[in-house]
Protein backbone atom coordinates (compact mmCIF):
# COMPACT_ATOMS: atom_id res chain seq x y z
CA UNK A 1 0.00 0.00 0.00
CA UNK A 2 1.06 3.39 -0.41
CA UNK A 3 1.21 4.60 3.01
CA UNK A 4 1.65 8.04 2.73
CA UNK A 5 -1.66 8.50 0.61
CA UNK A 6 -3.55 6.27 2.90
CA UNK A 7 -2.23 8.67 5.62
CA UNK A 8 -3.30 11.76 4.01
CA UNK A 9 -6.58 10.14 3.47
CA UNK A 10 -7.24 9.40 6.69
CA UNK A 11 -6.99 12.75 8.25
CA UNK A 12 -3.33 12.54 9.69
CA UNK A 13 -0.64 13.38 6.82
CA UNK A 14 2.85 12.16 7.55
CA UNK A 15 5.77 14.75 7.62
CA UNK A 16 7.77 11.65 7.28
CA UNK A 17 11.43 12.11 5.17
CA UNK A 18 13.84 14.38 5.05
CA UNK A 19 13.53 18.07 4.34
CA UNK A 20 13.93 20.01 0.83
CA UNK A 21 17.18 21.90 2.04
CA UNK A 22 18.60 18.61 3.69
CA UNK A 23 17.87 16.62 0.11
CA UNK A 24 19.36 19.50 -1.87
CA UNK A 25 22.74 19.36 0.95
CA UNK A 26 22.92 15.47 0.31
CA UNK A 27 22.53 15.31 -3.53
CA UNK A 28 25.12 18.09 -3.98
CA UNK A 29 27.28 15.98 -1.77
CA UNK A 30 26.42 13.10 -3.18
CA UNK A 31 27.48 14.38 -6.69
CA UNK A 32 30.99 15.53 -5.65
CA UNK A 33 31.71 12.46 -4.05
CA UNK A 34 30.81 10.03 -7.02
CA UNK A 35 32.06 12.98 -9.25
CA UNK A 36 34.93 11.64 -12.67
CA UNK A 37 33.60 8.22 -12.25
CA UNK A 38 33.86 8.03 -8.54
CA UNK A 39 37.23 8.31 -8.48
CA UNK A 40 37.66 9.68 -5.17
CA UNK A 41 35.24 7.14 -3.67
CA UNK A 42 37.25 4.65 -5.07
CA UNK A 43 40.75 5.90 -3.47
CA UNK A 44 38.49 6.08 0.04
CA UNK A 45 37.04 2.53 -0.57
CA UNK A 46 40.65 1.53 -1.60
CA UNK A 47 42.31 3.73 1.50
CA UNK A 48 39.53 2.73 3.89
CA UNK A 49 38.60 -1.17 3.15
CA UNK A 50 41.22 -2.65 0.96
CA UNK A 51 44.82 -0.90 0.93
CA UNK A 52 46.65 -4.09 0.00
CA UNK A 53 45.05 -3.97 -3.62
CA UNK A 54 45.58 -2.56 -6.31
CA UNK A 55 45.66 1.39 -7.07
CA UNK A 56 41.72 1.95 -8.44
CA UNK A 57 42.51 3.62 -11.28
CA UNK A 58 40.60 3.39 -14.76
CA UNK A 59 37.60 1.53 -12.57
CA UNK A 60 34.53 0.31 -14.80
CA UNK A 61 31.37 1.91 -13.97
CA UNK A 62 28.49 -0.15 -15.72
CA UNK A 63 25.26 1.50 -16.49
CA UNK A 64 22.63 -0.20 -14.54
CA UNK A 65 19.41 1.33 -16.32
CA UNK A 66 16.58 -0.50 -17.09
CA UNK A 67 12.97 -0.53 -17.15
CA UNK A 68 11.52 -0.87 -13.52
CA UNK A 69 12.58 -2.05 -10.10
CA UNK A 70 12.97 -5.84 -11.66
CA UNK A 71 14.40 -5.07 -14.37
CA UNK A 72 16.83 -2.83 -12.50
CA UNK A 73 17.11 -5.70 -10.58
CA UNK A 74 18.43 -7.97 -13.03
CA UNK A 75 20.37 -5.52 -14.30
CA UNK A 76 22.23 -5.05 -11.02
CA UNK A 77 23.27 -8.75 -10.92
CA UNK A 78 24.05 -9.47 -13.76
CA UNK A 79 26.59 -6.03 -13.23
CA UNK A 80 28.11 -7.81 -9.94
CA UNK A 81 28.39 -11.26 -11.76
CA UNK A 82 30.50 -9.87 -14.71
CA UNK A 83 32.28 -7.30 -12.45
CA UNK A 84 33.20 -10.27 -10.38
CA UNK A 85 34.60 -12.34 -13.15
CA UNK A 86 36.18 -9.42 -14.69
CA UNK A 87 38.91 -8.76 -11.40
CA UNK A 88 39.12 -4.73 -10.95
CA UNK A 89 37.81 -2.25 -9.39
CA UNK A 90 33.99 -1.88 -10.15
CA UNK A 91 31.81 1.02 -9.01
CA UNK A 92 27.71 0.19 -9.22
CA UNK A 93 26.21 3.60 -8.55
CA UNK A 94 22.63 3.62 -7.39
CA UNK A 95 22.43 -0.26 -8.06
CA UNK A 96 18.78 -2.05 -7.47
CA UNK A 97 18.83 -4.75 -5.18
CA UNK A 98 15.70 -6.91 -3.67
CA UNK A 99 15.17 -8.89 -0.53
CA UNK A 100 12.15 -10.88 1.05
CA UNK A 101 10.29 -8.90 3.68
CA UNK A 102 7.96 -11.31 5.67
CA UNK A 103 6.90 -12.42 1.87
CA UNK A 104 7.01 -8.90 0.28
CA UNK A 105 9.99 -8.17 -2.23
CA UNK A 106 11.04 -5.01 -1.07
CA UNK A 107 13.29 -3.39 -3.48
CA UNK A 108 16.42 -1.43 -2.22
CA UNK A 109 18.69 1.12 -3.59
CA UNK A 110 21.99 1.67 -1.79
CA UNK A 111 23.92 4.67 -2.74
CA UNK A 112 26.96 2.51 -4.14
CA UNK A 113 28.21 -0.60 -4.08
CA UNK A 114 32.22 -1.31 -4.67
CA UNK A 115 33.33 -4.18 -6.16
CA UNK A 116 37.10 -5.06 -5.14
CA UNK A 117 39.56 -6.84 -7.37
CA UNK A 118 39.47 -10.05 -5.56
CA UNK A 119 35.73 -10.12 -6.57
CA UNK A 120 34.73 -9.11 -2.88
CA UNK A 121 31.98 -6.53 -2.61
CA UNK A 122 31.98 -3.55 -0.32
CA UNK A 123 28.27 -1.33 0.78
CA UNK A 124 28.83 2.47 0.16
CA UNK A 125 26.40 4.71 2.22
CA UNK A 126 27.02 8.39 1.43
CA UNK A 127 25.58 10.85 4.20
CA UNK A 128 25.52 14.70 4.90
CA UNK A 129 25.99 14.76 8.41
CA UNK A 130 29.84 15.62 9.51
CA UNK A 131 32.64 13.95 10.19
CA UNK A 132 34.54 16.10 12.68
CA UNK A 133 37.84 15.34 14.34
CA UNK A 134 37.50 11.67 12.51
CA UNK A 135 34.11 10.97 13.98
CA UNK A 136 30.41 11.75 14.38
CA UNK A 137 27.35 11.99 15.68
CA UNK A 138 27.27 8.11 17.04
CA UNK A 139 23.14 8.06 16.74
CA UNK A 140 23.41 8.95 13.28
CA UNK A 141 26.51 6.76 12.45
CA UNK A 142 24.25 3.81 14.34
CA UNK A 143 20.96 4.68 11.89
CA UNK A 144 23.46 4.55 8.84
CA UNK A 145 24.51 1.21 9.96
CA UNK A 146 21.51 -0.05 10.17
CA UNK A 147 20.31 0.51 6.96
CA UNK A 148 23.82 -0.64 5.92
CA UNK A 149 23.09 -3.88 7.10
CA UNK A 150 20.01 -4.44 5.29
CA UNK A 151 21.94 -4.09 2.02
CA UNK A 152 24.29 -6.27 3.08
CA UNK A 153 22.07 -9.29 3.48
CA UNK A 154 20.46 -8.36 0.36
CA UNK A 155 23.82 -8.19 -1.19
CA UNK A 156 24.64 -11.92 -0.06
CA UNK A 157 21.09 -13.06 -1.32
CA UNK A 158 22.60 -12.47 -4.79
CA UNK A 159 26.61 -13.41 -3.83
CA UNK A 160 24.81 -17.00 -2.94
CA UNK A 161 22.43 -17.14 -6.04
CA UNK A 162 25.56 -16.24 -7.89
CA UNK A 163 27.68 -19.12 -6.08
CA UNK A 164 25.07 -21.60 -7.07
CA UNK A 165 25.20 -21.11 -10.79
CA UNK A 166 25.90 -24.34 -12.88
CA UNK A 167 28.86 -24.02 -14.78
CA UNK A 168 27.83 -25.92 -17.98
CA UNK A 169 29.53 -25.73 -21.14
CA UNK A 170 27.73 -22.49 -22.75
CA UNK A 171 29.66 -20.51 -19.90
CA UNK A 172 32.55 -22.42 -20.16
CA UNK A 173 34.98 -19.66 -21.64
CA UNK A 174 33.33 -17.02 -19.65
CA UNK A 175 33.41 -18.81 -16.11
CA UNK A 176 36.84 -21.59 -16.74
CA UNK A 177 38.44 -19.51 -14.31
CA UNK A 178 35.78 -19.64 -11.64
CA UNK A 179 34.54 -22.99 -12.05
CA UNK A 180 33.73 -24.32 -8.06
CA UNK A 181 34.93 -21.09 -7.19
CA UNK A 182 32.45 -20.07 -3.79
CA UNK A 183 29.92 -16.99 -3.84
CA UNK A 184 31.58 -13.83 -3.80
CA UNK A 185 32.12 -12.56 -0.31
CA UNK A 186 30.38 -9.53 1.20
CA UNK A 187 32.44 -6.85 3.64
CA UNK A 188 30.38 -6.40 7.14
CA UNK A 189 32.74 -3.81 7.04
CA UNK A 190 30.73 -0.53 5.02
CA UNK A 191 32.51 2.53 3.85
CA UNK A 192 30.83 5.84 5.81
CA UNK A 193 31.50 9.27 3.71
CA UNK A 194 30.69 12.36 4.72
CA UNK A 195 31.95 15.88 4.80
CA UNK A 196 34.76 16.54 6.76
CA UNK A 197 34.76 18.64 9.54
CA UNK A 198 32.86 21.62 8.04
CA UNK A 199 33.39 21.69 4.77
CA UNK A 200 32.13 19.96 1.47
CA UNK A 201 35.45 17.58 1.48
CA UNK A 202 34.81 14.12 1.53
CA UNK A 203 36.19 12.11 4.26
CA UNK A 204 35.41 8.08 5.05
CA UNK A 205 35.07 5.59 7.76
CA UNK A 206 35.21 1.65 7.71
CA UNK A 207 31.81 0.60 9.76
CA UNK A 208 31.85 -2.53 11.12
CA UNK A 209 28.22 -3.63 10.97
CA UNK A 210 28.21 -7.04 11.95
CA UNK A 211 25.74 -6.21 15.00
CA UNK A 212 23.21 -4.68 13.15
CA UNK A 213 23.68 -7.57 10.42
CA UNK A 214 22.70 -10.23 12.64
CA UNK A 215 20.29 -7.81 14.90
CA UNK A 216 18.31 -7.04 11.37
CA UNK A 217 18.56 -10.70 9.83
CA UNK A 218 17.09 -12.28 13.44
CA UNK A 219 13.92 -9.40 13.50
CA UNK A 220 13.55 -10.56 9.63
CA UNK A 221 13.24 -14.47 10.56
CA UNK A 222 10.88 -13.33 13.29
CA UNK A 223 8.30 -11.57 11.13
CA UNK A 224 4.73 -12.81 10.88
CA UNK A 225 4.75 -13.25 6.74
CA UNK A 226 2.37 -10.80 4.89
CA UNK A 227 -0.17 -13.98 4.02
CA UNK A 228 -0.26 -15.06 7.53
CA UNK A 229 -1.39 -11.16 8.69
CA UNK A 230 -3.81 -10.89 5.42
CA UNK A 231 -5.61 -14.55 6.39
CA UNK A 232 -6.83 -12.59 10.16
CA UNK A 233 -8.41 -9.51 8.24
CA UNK A 234 -12.07 -9.52 7.57
CA UNK A 235 -13.55 -10.00 4.09
CA UNK A 236 -13.14 -7.27 1.92
CA UNK A 237 -10.76 -5.20 3.74
CA UNK A 238 -9.37 -2.46 1.11
CA UNK A 239 -6.72 -0.53 2.16
CA UNK A 240 -6.96 2.11 -1.21
CA UNK A 241 -6.60 5.58 -0.62
CA UNK A 242 -9.79 6.31 -3.18
CA UNK A 243 -12.40 4.64 0.10
CA UNK A 244 -13.68 6.61 2.30
CA UNK A 245 -12.30 7.67 5.43
CA UNK A 246 -14.75 5.34 7.62
CA UNK A 247 -13.50 2.40 5.60
CA UNK A 248 -10.07 2.93 6.04
CA UNK A 249 -9.86 3.80 9.39
CA UNK A 250 -11.94 0.38 9.93
CA UNK A 251 -9.62 -1.21 7.68
CA UNK A 252 -6.12 0.02 9.49
CA UNK A 253 -7.76 -0.53 12.69
CA UNK A 254 -8.36 -4.47 11.82
CA UNK A 255 -4.29 -4.44 11.87
CA UNK A 256 -2.82 -4.69 15.30
CA UNK A 257 -0.10 -1.87 15.96
CA UNK A 258 1.43 -0.73 18.65
CA UNK A 259 2.67 2.82 18.48
CA UNK A 260 6.30 4.06 20.13
CA UNK A 261 8.04 8.08 19.67
CA UNK A 262 10.59 5.61 17.30
CA UNK A 263 7.49 5.40 14.74
CA UNK A 264 7.82 8.87 13.95
CA UNK A 265 10.80 8.64 12.03
CA UNK A 266 9.82 5.25 10.31
CA UNK A 267 6.29 5.28 9.65
CA UNK A 268 4.17 7.35 7.25
CA UNK A 269 1.18 5.81 9.17
CA UNK A 270 2.74 7.21 12.49
CA UNK A 271 0.53 10.22 13.39
CA UNK A 272 -2.64 8.32 13.04
CA UNK A 273 -1.40 5.20 15.42
CA UNK A 274 -0.07 8.24 17.90
CA UNK A 275 -4.07 9.18 18.29
CA UNK A 276 -5.02 6.09 18.54
CA UNK A 277 -2.26 5.07 20.97
CA UNK A 278 -3.78 8.65 23.06
CA UNK A 279 -7.32 7.61 22.63
CA UNK A 280 -6.79 3.98 24.16
CA UNK A 281 -4.11 5.79 26.89
CA UNK A 282 -1.39 3.26 25.98
CA UNK A 283 1.78 3.37 27.71
CA UNK A 284 3.79 2.99 24.99
CA UNK A 285 3.31 6.48 23.35
CA UNK A 286 5.58 7.02 26.25
CA UNK A 287 8.29 5.35 25.02
CA UNK A 288 9.30 1.30 24.68
CA UNK A 289 11.82 1.21 27.63
CA UNK A 290 9.01 2.22 29.82
CA UNK A 291 6.45 0.32 28.83
CA UNK A 292 9.36 -2.84 29.74
CA UNK A 293 9.23 -1.27 33.28
CA UNK A 294 5.84 -1.60 33.59
CA UNK A 295 4.95 -4.98 33.19
CA UNK A 296 1.45 -5.65 33.17
CA UNK A 297 0.14 -2.60 33.20
CA UNK A 298 -0.63 -1.53 29.35
CA UNK A 299 -2.86 1.75 30.32
CA UNK A 300 -2.30 5.32 31.75
CA UNK A 301 -5.12 4.61 33.75
CA UNK A 302 -3.93 1.20 35.14
CA UNK A 303 -0.62 2.76 35.83
CA UNK A 304 -2.55 5.67 38.15
CA UNK A 305 -4.78 2.97 39.81
CA UNK A 306 -1.31 1.22 41.07
CA UNK A 307 0.01 4.35 42.28
CA UNK A 308 -3.16 5.14 44.15
CA UNK A 309 -3.67 1.76 45.71
CA UNK A 310 -6.62 1.29 44.03
CA UNK A 311 -5.46 -2.01 42.03
CA UNK A 312 -2.36 -4.13 41.05
CA UNK A 313 -0.26 -6.72 43.37
CA UNK A 314 1.21 -5.14 45.83
CA UNK A 315 4.15 -7.74 45.46
CA UNK A 316 4.44 -6.69 41.74
CA UNK A 317 7.72 -5.26 41.43
CA UNK A 318 6.28 -2.52 39.48
CA UNK A 319 3.08 -1.70 41.21
CA UNK A 320 6.13 -1.51 44.34
CA UNK A 321 7.80 1.18 42.47
CA UNK A 322 5.04 2.87 41.55
CA UNK A 323 3.19 3.46 44.98
CA UNK A 324 6.88 4.32 46.47
CA UNK A 325 6.82 7.19 43.78
CA UNK A 326 3.59 8.26 44.70
CA UNK A 327 4.26 8.52 48.16
CA UNK A 328 7.03 10.31 47.99
CA UNK A 329 6.15 12.39 45.20
CA UNK A 330 3.09 13.15 48.15
CA UNK A 331 5.94 13.99 50.78
CA UNK A 332 7.29 16.55 48.48
CA UNK A 333 3.88 18.25 47.53
CA UNK A 334 3.19 18.45 51.56
CA UNK A 335 6.77 19.85 52.14
CA UNK A 336 6.28 22.76 49.31
CA UNK A 337 3.03 23.58 50.61
CA UNK A 338 4.20 24.42 54.18
CA UNK A 339 8.10 25.03 53.96
CA UNK A 340 10.08 25.62 56.91
CA UNK A 341 10.93 29.07 57.85
CA UNK A 342 14.97 28.72 58.32
CA UNK A 343 16.09 31.40 61.06
CA UNK A 344 18.14 33.95 60.13
CA UNK A 345 21.89 33.13 61.28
Amino acid sequence: MDKARLAGALGAPSGFGQSQFALTRGNAFEAKVKADGGAELLRLAHARLDPGAEPPEGAAVPDLTAHGPEGRTARTALALREATRAGGWTLLDHPMLALDVAGSLAFLEPDAVVVHPDGSWSVVEIKSFPLLDGSADPAKVGAAARQAAVYVLALEEVAGRLGAEPRGRAGAEAASAHDGAPAPRVHHRILLVCPKDFSNLPAASAVDIRKQRAVTARQLARLTRIEEIAGTLPEGTCFAPDRSAEELTAAVEAVPATYAPECLSACELAFHCRERSREEGAVTRLGRPLRAELGGLTTVEDVLAAARGERGDPEDPAVAALRRAAALRAEALADAAHPEVAPCP
